[in-house]
């Protein structure tokens, strides 16, 4: 539900999507939205009264655009963990879906980020956290797995560096090589990295030197992570030296 989430649901998926739904009306908005489905192959295209849609979109916002899309495919972390090139974000227990939404934002748009979460105590998939993404979803990496820790410790045998954001660390992110395979694991928005995870990771590092505050918004240091990990990638040049803890 919502302009941006459907039109990149309609780019992921065409004539995969079934049915689009539109409020009855002259919004440009929606007269562009609807051309692009026909592009796309979408058979069929709707209509509908303002109370029709409200009525299907449960409460949800749907900003007069509701599609009947495939299910999101989730990747098997055995298949993730051993891409030579692994760069992904593992979220412990984050439950706001306006974070967990935001986070996927930030994987896809920055370094095309794999994403990884346990099962228990995360935001679900849902119109919300697709609504936060933007529609990145569509685009994503998503791999759900019964155990983060186990996870962690799989991406670790497989010769990955997996890296736990927290404000007091030594370490600042930028100060580790993050060319190689890597797992930045990012931690509940109260309460941070669970023990079992902490001691899953290889090494902790913070985002940024805390001053007033002491910690930053959960899909906020993804995202400053994220592009860290781009930016040592794709710009070496540019690269800043290792801190003298890390020689």
């Amino acid at each position: 539900m919502g302009l941006q989430p459907v039109r990149e649901c309609l780019r992921a998926h065409g004539f995969g999507v079934t049915e689009l739904a539109l409020t009855a009306g002259d919004s440009p908005k929606l007269a562009a939205l609807e051309r692009f489905a026909v592009a796309q192959g979408v058979g069929s295209v709707l209509r509908l009264s303002r109370g029709e849609m409200d009525r299907r979109a449960q409460g949800g916002q749907h900003q007069g655009a509701i599609a009947v899309a495939p299910a999101l495919v989730l990747r098997p972390w055995a298949e993730v963990v051993v891409r030579p090139e692994l760069i992904a974000i593992a979220l412990d227990r984050v439950q706001d879906p306006q974070n967990f939404g935001a986070v996927v934002r930030s994987a896809v748009a920055t370094c095309n980020a794999a994403l990884v979460w346990g099962e228990h105590a995360s935001a679900p998939l849902t119109p919300a956290t697709f609504r936060a993404s933007a529609g990145a979803i569509e685009h994503a990496t998503l791999s759900r797995v019964p155990s983060l820790k186990d996870a962690l410790a799989s991406a670790r045998e497989a010769g990955a560096e997996v890296i736990g954001l927290a404000a007091g660390a030594t370490d600042l992110l930028s100060s580790i090589d993050l060319r190689g395979p890597t797992v930045i694991v990012l931690g509940n928005e109260a309460e941070g990295l669970q023990h079992s995870v902490r001691r899953a990771c290889s090494r902790l590092a913070a985002v940024v030197r805390p001053r007033v505050l002491d910690s930053l918004n959960a899909s906020v240091a993804a995202a400053i992570a994220l592009y860290e990990a781009d930016r040592q990638r794709n710009h070496p040049a540019g690269r800043r030296p290792p801190s003298e803890s890390t020689q």
